[in-house]
């Protein structure tokens, strides 16, 4: 049993209004509505699309997440337009790094990126940018499922969905698949997550805090089960600035060495251990997991016009779980090529063209990491080292880019393009 509990999504709660009624058509359909959906169709509403914007939800609702925001994150909500929103939200300077009886607080670094992270509930994060896309004209339709798909000749025609009045198709243009990490409407469509390289298991939950305002993310490189066993993942407490933190474990698993944890079990121990440090105060509430695919291992990704994005597409960092950035970049993009006659190819070229290389040298990574034993050989050295430790949070931030040059990044990049030669599967194919 790899979870004591597996959930998405919480209950939905209520809406000011359930969207617009299920359409006959749409010129682009968005399946799903949180970061990597709603940034889709919110780009492609201001380039002039017709956009209808699907979710099995009705919001504001939750999701299974850490909440937490890195710069590069940032950066994408004030490309959004939503910087004046994060102006009143936690200012995170950093991460502060904990184990084997060390501690390191490693700055974001300087450069392409802003300088502060941020955090946010993704009860509230998610329906900001959804009213982004509303707001430029997007049509919501909400509490609608998405469950398969009429294809013709690799294109998709019409996308069956499933409501409270029944079933019915929408006949579309084009389709963005942006379901998350199950992502039901891509496996209709062929889509395929490969567990052989390292996927994430993760439990979060939110406890009240005398730090909520604190400016550092906590990040417990040493994690324990109930039995003093050290397990080969980490813990976080990301503060909110409501009087409240995120506090969760993550575990990294392949098929080859699943991981057996009660997550529920060990993300209240490590509350426990955490209570004096971030002065908590009561149990941990709301708490729900999620298994994660990650470092693009996924195959068909895309069609003649259809493309995943976000979680749907395992767009998420395989050292620590963080998509969020990942998900409104490829929207961005996804919305750039919504004019292009066909995306079969063109749009796994184009993931692995950013995040490829980077991927894969995560993955392998992570691949050790799944070994209990190589977690204290690399990381009771490794916290020591403030120049190690830098490093780790850059690729640990997803703050490392193609464009970058500089020693680490180059040393980085050669890493994931010999990681991609020996790969039996690169990401995304």
């Amino acid at each position: 049993m790899i979870l004591d509990q597996v959930s998405d999504v919480a209950s939905a709660q209520t809406d000011s209004g359930r969207g617009d009624t299920v359409p006959a058509s749409a010129d682009v359909l968005v399946v799903g509505a949180g970061p990597g959906g709603s940034a889709t169709a919110a780009y492609a509403a201001a380039a002039g699309h017709d956009v209808v914007l699907l979710d099995a939800a009705v919001f504001p609702r939750d999701k299974t997440c850490g909440d937490g925001l890195t710069p590069r994150a940032v950066a994408e909500m004030e490309h959004l337009g939503l910087a004046g929103y994060l102006a009143d939200r936690p200012q995170i300077v950093g991460l502060a790094m904990r184990g084997w009886g060390a501690a390191q607080r490693v700055p974001w670094p300087s450069g392409r990126f802003p300088e502060h992270g941020s955090a946010v509930a993704r009860t509230e994060l998610d329906d900001a940018v959804r009213r982004v896309a509303l707001d430029r004209g997007v049509r919501m339709v909400s509490g609608v499922r998405a469950v398969g798909a009429e294809l013709r000749d690799g294109a998709v025609q019409s996308v069956d969905v499933v409501g409270d009045d029944g079933p019915s198709s929408i006949r579309v243009k084009q389709v963005i698949v942006a379901d998350g990490v199950r992502s039901p409407l891509g496996k209709a469509l062929g889509r395929e997550w490969h567990r052989e390289t390292a996927y994430g298991v993760a439990a979060r939950s939110y406890v009240t805090s005398g730090r909520s305002d604190d400016a550092w993310m906590g990040s417990d490189l040493e994690l324990h089960g109930a039995d003093g066993e050290l397990l080969p993942g980490y813990g976080w407490v990301f503060p909110l600035g409501d009087g409240t933190v995120n506090l969760g474990v993550g575990a990294l698993a392949t098929s080859r060495r699943p991981a057996h944890i009660a997550l529920r079990s060990v993300l209240t121990q490590y509350a426990v251990s955490q209570r004096d440090r971030w002065q908590l105060d009561g149990a941990p509430q709301r708490i729900a997991s999620a298994l994660l695919p990650m470092g693009g291992a996924v195959t068909n990704v895309a069609g003649r016009n259809w493309m995943l994005v976000g979680d749907a597409a395992a767009c998420v960092n395989p050292l620590n779980g963080e998509g969020i950035d990942y998900a409104l970049e490829t929207g961005r993009f996804a919305a750039q090529r919504l004019r292009e006659p066909d995306h079969t190819t063109d749009w796994p070229a184009l993931l692995t063209e950013h995040y490829g290389t980077a991927f894969s040298a995560a993955r392998r990574l992570a691949g050790v990491l799944t070994v209990p034993k190589a977690v204290p050989v690399l990381g009771r050295p490794g916290i020591r080292s403030q120049a190690l430790m830098s490093m780790v949070v850059r690729v640990m931030g997803n703050l490392i880019t193609a464009e970058d040059k500089d020693l680490v990044a180059r040393a980085w990049h050669a890493a994931g393009r010999v990681s991609t030669v020996v790969d039996h599967r690169p990401p995304f194919s």
